[in-house]
């Protein structure tokens, strides 16, 4: 295990020696980190939750209690994954075999969720692979996301659908005409045939 003196790994965290671990991370009780799992810089793991094996995590992500994150997941920097989420790998799951033999690693072939910078995923949200959560979107708790997210989209229910768009500091926008504003931070952006772009001006 390639581990940095300041990454904080607690005793009943399971973490295989094969697994990368960033520096300034932590690791925290009960929590389960795979062969070949890359975590960047200052990402947290909660207790209780699942990395699995070739998971990709970028800089500054938490994953927290419980949550499942199913190979060959990746998420870039910043993304934020609640309680108890649960990001799938298998289209067509099946224990056993057409024949009724047992399904083995080699009987199907995983596919994974890919989260863009900054997004967030709520608690017990689903997220059914194969999709991709674009950037700064926001998946509401308990969703269940079924079709590739636009960037800063706000999507909730079942499936999940978008209810809204929200900025970099995760408030639902307000339309203020020509334009969609944060009430945060007073950032704009621009809506056009569905994809939501911020303004020059803000970045």
């Amino acid at each position: 295990m390639s581990t940095p003196s300041s990454a904080r790994i607690v005793d009943s965290a399971d973490v295989s020696p094969d697994a990368v671990i960033g520096d300034g991370s932590s690791v925290w009780h009960l929590a389960q980190v795979r062969e070949q799992a890359v975590l960047g810089e200052n990402c947290v793991i909660g207790r209780g939750a699942y990395i699995g094996t070739g998971v990709r995590l970028g800089h500054n992500c938490k994953v927290q209690n419980y949550a499942l994150v199913y190979e060959p997941a990746v998420l870039a920097d910043g993304v934020f994954i609640g309680p108890a989420v649960v990001l799938t790998n298998d289209t067509y799951p099946r224990a056993i075999n057409p024949d009724g033999s047992l399904k083995s690693a080699h009987d199907w072939e995983p596919v994974g969720v890919t989260i863009r910078e900054g997004a967030a995923v709520g608690a017990r949200a689903v997220c059914v692979a194969p999709v991709t959560i674009g950037a700064w979107s926001t998946i509401a708790a308990g969703a269940v996301v079924t079709k590739d997210v636009p960037d800063f989209a706000l999507m909730a229910g079942v499936p999940a659908r978008r209810i809204g768009w929200v900025g970099r500091a995760g408030h639902r926008l307000v339309d203020d005409g020509a334009v969609w504003r944060c009430p945060e931070t007073g950032a704009t952006y621009v809506e056009t045939d569905g994809v939501l772009r911020e303004m020059s001006e803000n970045v």
